[in-house]
């Protein structure tokens, strides 16, 4: 009896003073090795329920942070950083070539108050221009008039938007096609032709049918420079180049020449007015010039969103243009997803073509009907992301540029060389995405902190 509280004691003194477990692992960890197994095994699983709930919680906190890593890690926040640079740089050259601020500027010491009232008033009010210019003319009387400028901006956007997807749909197959220009003159003679020389059709089919001669020229004159890429390994660029000049010449033929696309009795390089049955309707009435083109770029955003992303063929396209030797080994047909990527994207471009023939310029067209769009296509393409949503926002933006601009010019007196200039540095700083991050400071593609064990 004796030894009992000896050998009390002497455990008392040898493990020290009771210590509480902050956890259950540390509970685990100074569970002795003859301890009971029951005892051992209830607290192994009770850890086992609570490590689930113990990493939740960083997770629920770390997938707002990466989701916001995602976001300004993408091509969507380089592309707003590349045109906030933009009209900033904009805004400085406006400030350089505003006669007020020159003037004020000359005084800037002694009241340098009225030279940052000019340049508030230069930069606010060219900007004030192009908003009016292309989204809403308060100064207008009535809500119908002061709509009109977003009606115009849509107008242009309309054929940006079709030869943006075009010149998308190259990229994402790997295809530099920058031959938008031949493509779009090819289809505008080929719909123009068949708007004004065939007669005697209903709407419903005279328009459709002008609209069909438009895709095929535009995917036909493309075709060409896949075929040769595909069967000879021609450059695409190269190729597309040329052909832009050969249907610029040949269009200036046809337009030259009596009984093709010259206009009976006249000497002017110019065609024929389109039929009433192959114009495209105007979607709010004659007052506007918005027109049904309009939703077909719609209809051909939609089209290529699921062609890309959710077609076979799309996959077969996307994977050649990331790697065409992986594509090959896949199994795919490298040559024929080619040429089926410039058949599409010059189909696309050609609905650009189209519209304007059909839509915009429907009193007969000559050989600048393309009006510089198969170049913008390139940057709206760029500036969208090869992406056909991106394409869109990119290409109602440059439509904003466009009605705008001419409203800077004669509100403001404001050079249309500017917006040029902007358009430019949008596609400067589009080329170059590792300055727009170091300038907002936005994290790498791909980045992931390191998470401490």
């Amino acid at each position: 009896m004796s030894s009992t509280p000896s050998q009390g004691s002497a455990e008392q003194s040898t493990t020290g003073p009771r210590h509480e477990p902050e956890s259950l692992s540390e509970a685990l960890g100074h569970t002795a090795p003859g301890s009971d197994p029951g005892l051992t095994e209830e607290l192994e699983q009770e850890l086992a329920r609570q490590q689930p709930e113990a990493l939740a919680q960083p997770a629920e906190d770390n997938r707002w942070r990466e989701a916001a890593r995602e976001i300004f890690a993408g091509r969507p926040a380089v592309a707003v950083g590349a045109v906030i640079l933009a009209v900033l740089v904009g805004s400085i050259m406006i400030a350089f070539t505003d006669e007020g601020v020159q003037e004020a500027s000359a005084y800037f010491f002694a009241r340098p108050g009225d030279t940052f009232a000019a340049l508030g008033q230069a930069i606010g009010g060219a900007y004030s221009a192009l908003f009016q210019g292309a989204v809403y003319n308060f100064r207008a009387d009535g809500f119908a008039r002061g709509i009109r400028p977003l009606t115009e901006t849509l107008n242009y956007a309309t054929p940006l938007i079709a030869a943006g997807l075009g010149v998308a749909v190259a990229f994402r197959s790997g295809l530099f096609n920058i031959g938008g220009q031949g493509q779009m003159l090819m289809s505008a003679a080929a719909a123009g032709w068949v708007g004004f020389g065939v007669s005697g059709l209903p709407l419903w089919l005279h328009l459709p049918l002008a609209l069909v001669a438009g895709l095929a020229a535009g995917a036909l004159w493309a075709g060409i420079a896949g075929v040769l890429n595909a069967r000879t390994g021609a450059h695409v660029v190269i190729v597309t180049i040329m052909l832009n000049y050969v249907a610029l010449y040949l269009l200036s033929y046809l337009l030259a020449t009596p009984g093709l696309l010259q206009a009976p009795g006249s000497a002017n390089p110019k065609t024929p007015p389109m039929l009433e049955t192959a114009i495209l309707p105007r979607l709010l009435g004659g007052q506007y010039n918005l027109h049904l083109g309009f939703l077909l770029a719609l209809l051909a955003v939609l089209a290529s969103w699921w062609l890309l992303n959710r077609s076979s063929a799309g996959f077969a396209l996307r994977t050649v243009g990331e790697n065409p030797r992986a594509a090959r080994v896949a199994g795919i047909d490298v040559p024929r997803a080619t040429i089926t990527g410039m058949l599409v994207s010059g189909a696309l471009i050609g609905l650009a073509g189209a519209t304007q023939v059909l839509g915009s310029v429907t009193t007969g067209f000559s050989s600048d009907i393309d009006a510089g769009i198969g170049f913008d296509a390139i940057t709206v393409a760029l500036l969208g992301g090869s992406s056909p949503v991106g394409v869109l926002w990119a290409g109602l933006l440059f439509g904003a540029f466009k009605a705008g601009g001419s409203a800077m010019q004669a509100g403001e007196g404001i050079p249309i060389e500017i917006v040029l200039v902007v358009q430019s540095l949008i596609v400067l700083f589009i080329a170059a995405p590792p300055l727009v991050r170091a300038i907002f400071r936005l994290p790498q593609p791909g980045a992931r902190k390191k998470v401490s064990a």
